[in-house]
């Protein structure tokens, strides 16, 4: 079937609303990274019966089917050649006992002023903040500054509901066929091939679905490759009766990060860092010679712990607040890293954004900055570094002349060997998407891969979900 013609064929076939104008489709080739790629339709599924008609409808035709929730994935996850399913519709939210019951295209700005009103929130906190959708958040196993503590989505998803590509409709965990299924091809690998990190979205999470209680976790990370996600349960917090937050400056990044696993001892809530070129448009007099900052934040045991981290610390402390405003305002500064990021390249530069995402054991920090300063001086590139060191966790943005363009998958395969070769993954929480599905197999070489190979073809055996991420089929 023709391109131009899926629109009206599928129009014709559901009641809900179907777009292919060109503006439209023109809005839905783009997300938040830096790929094109132009849809041929856009469907506005208002339940999970238009959800099974429209993936019927694309089977049947071989077109490719591709969730979408917010349009803020960084990797090109949202993005396909087929139907793109718009989420929005899928939007309640109903509050348990320590648990919200969340429809996929919930933004997480709505569900987070739902929580606040029960004293309440959720632990995975991107920095994209208000912006995502919680069908998104899953899809890429979502982190945030205080996964640290509270854990990444695949640490919080306690039930997802999704429909699969046959148009089957399916609760997961769940005792039956299904998940022995599943139970039987993840115990076919062992888990050597899993790098030992706190914060991992490359390919399929296998290592986490260890029995029937924990299957669900197969659809954290899976960027809409395994089912389409209607409804998710997930884990809430209590808020914290009071937080401080210290700001310590450090002459260089080593420094910085040598003194992470020290202060993870004294169990912060986050630990973040931020390099000199993010720290310029922060309004605030720093001390001469700063070239970076660490982010600490406590929510328990807050008098003894803002102490015993000065003391501790390497570096000047310049700032230590409980205050609510000020600690919103610095959270804000952090969380504006990518877009102060993007201040700092030039018309004649750009970005790359393969590899961005590389978690490394925290006491390995140290080797992933060597292997960063090894690649600048390879290359002709600067870099941005900026994120979670608490959980070993650098998004590492290289920056190129556009005409040297040419070397960014050199210089990413160079890095990915580089942090697979330290006990590093080389996606912590933005997917792989189109920027990285090509190099999964180099991450769990071809036994793994071969597993993750077949739980897509359990899932998805039409390849219609969303092919080409996570897995090449």
């Amino acid at each position: 079937m023709l391109s131009s013609q899926i629109g009206r064929k599928l129009a014709k076939t559901v009641t809900c609303r179907i777009s292919f104008d060109k503006q439209t489709l023109d809005l839905y080739s783009v997300d938040a990274s830096s790929y094109i790629v132009r849809p041929s339709a856009i469907a506005f599924p208002k339940n999970e019966k238009d959800i099974i008609r429209i993936l019927r409808f694309a089977s049947r035709h071989k077109i490719s089917v591709t969730p979408r929730g917010a349009g803020t994935g960084l990797v090109g996850g949202d993005l396909g050649t087929g139907i793109i399913l718009d989420m929005k519709h899928f939007d309640k939210i109903k509050i348990g006992q320590g648990f919200v019951q969340t429809g996929s295209g919930v933004f997480k700005g709505e569900l987070d002023y739902v929580l606040r009103k029960h004293r309440r929130f959720l632990g995975p906190n991107p920095s994209i903040g208000s912006f995502c959708t919680i069908g998104g958040m899953i899809g890429t196993n979502a982190s945030g500054s205080h996964s640290l503590k509270y854990g990444s989505i695949i640490d919080n998803l306690i039930q997802t509901r999704i429909v699969t590509s046959k148009g089957d409709i399916i609760t997961l965990p769940k005792k039956g066929h299904i998940t022995k299924k599943i139970l039987g091809m993840t115990r076919l690998q062992s888990q050597k091939r899993f790098p030992c990190v706190s914060k991992n979205s490359c390919g399929y999470r296998i290592d986490k679905v260890t029995s029937y209680s924990n299957v669900q976790k197969i659809m954290a990370g899976s960027e809409g490759t395994l089912g389409i996600i209607t409804s998710a349960k997930l884990k809430t917090f209590l808020l914290p009766k009071q937080t401080v937050l210290t700001i310590i400056a450090y002459k260089t990044l080593k420094e910085a990060v040598v003194d992470v696993p020290k202060i993870l001892r004294l169990e912060p809530s986050a630990i973040e860092i931020i390099d000199h070129n993010i720290i310029q448009h922060i309004e605030h007099k720093m001390p001469n010679g700063t070239k970076c900052l660490l982010f600490v934040e406590f929510d328990n045991g807050i008098s003894k712990k803002r102490i015993k981290v000065q003391q501790i610390s390497s570096g000047k402390t310049i700032l230590s607040t409980t205050r609510y405003n000020q600690i919103v305002q610095w959270w804000t500064y952090r969380n504006s890293a990518l877009s102060y990021s993007l201040k700092c390249i030039s018309k004649q530069e750009i970005v790359s954004s393969i590899i961005e995402d590389a978690t490394v054991p925290v006491h390995r920090l140290p080797l992933l900055l060597d292997l960063v300063k090894y690649l600048a001086s390879r290359y002709p590139m600067r870099v941005i570094i900026y994120g979670h060191a608490g959980n070993g966790n650098l998004h590492i943005r290289p920056i190129l002349k556009k005409k040297d363009q040419g070397l960014t998958k050199k210089i990413a395969l160079e890095f990915f060997s580089g942090v697979i070769s330290i006990g590093g993954t080389i996606t912590g929480e933005h997917g792989d998407g189109l920027a990285r599905s090509e190099f999964v197999k180099l991450q769990y070489g071809s036994d793994t891969y071969s597993v993750f190979k077949k739980i897509k073809q359990f899932f998805d055996p039409t390849n219609t979900l969303n092919p080409g991420k996570k897995v090449i089929q």
